[in-house]
């Protein structure tokens, strides 16, 4: 993999760095091209020829896949970029936070808010003491202030429920119960219909 970077500069700016690199350096006014960052690492200095520019190294809300091609037919990915040098006029205001806002099309302009979900509001304190846990758990300690339930295993089947018991079908009723006292069933008309004719 190569190493790049985007930068991206006003167009009074572009325009010289094109001319440099179309040019031959020794023959154009914009002899030299310098970037040089702070301490912090985040904000810096753009030098063309001998005129200074601010400069910031932001964060993309996204990381871009950079290819490149020999024959116009096969693509070959050469890069994962995700920040960006954002050269801007002297009198330009710098950018808030270390994260640009937008993304490098159009179609990614405010993606942090319009495309991505919104990160959890965490308690510090709460994710300190989970991680002091995790690093005690994993040197084999305990876990401080925990509450601890023990749980039996169920017994297989225990969570069904008890099976009803049906409700008698005319035919399951005692023959008793279906006869008139003498013993004998009760004719029906569709008995009747039922009977050979003897």
């Amino acid at each position: 993999m190569e190493e790049q970077f985007i930068l991206r500069v006003p167009p009074s700016v572009s325009e010289r760095i094109e001319r440099l690199f179309n040019e031959n350096a020794s023959s154009s006014e914009d002899g030299s091209l310098d970037l040089s960052f702070s301490e912090d690492g985040r904000n810096g200095t753009f030098m063309i020829g001998n005129e200074r520019f601010p400069a910031s190294l932001l964060d993309l809300p996204c990381i871009v896949e950079s290819y490149k091609t020999y024959d116009d037919t096969v693509l070959i990915k050469t890069a994962d970029v995700g920040q960006i040098i954002m050269v801007r006029e002297e009198g330009d205001p710098a950018p808030e936070g270390i994260e640009f806002k937008h993304g490098l099309t159009p179609p990614m302009r405010d993606a942090r808010r319009r495309r991505f979900r919104r990160e959890p509001d965490l308690n510090p304190e709460f994710v300190q003491r989970v991680e002091r846990d995790l690093l005690n758990i994993m040197s084999g300690g305990t876990v401080e202030n925990s509450r601890v339930e023990m749980a039996e295993p169920e017994a297989r089947g225990a969570r069904k429920k008890p099976a009803e018991t049906p409700e008698a079908k005319p035919e399951d009723v005692p023959l008793e119960a279906a006869t008139n006292g003498g013993g004998e069933r009760e004719k029906s008309d569709s008995d009747d219909s039922m009977e050979p004719e003897s």
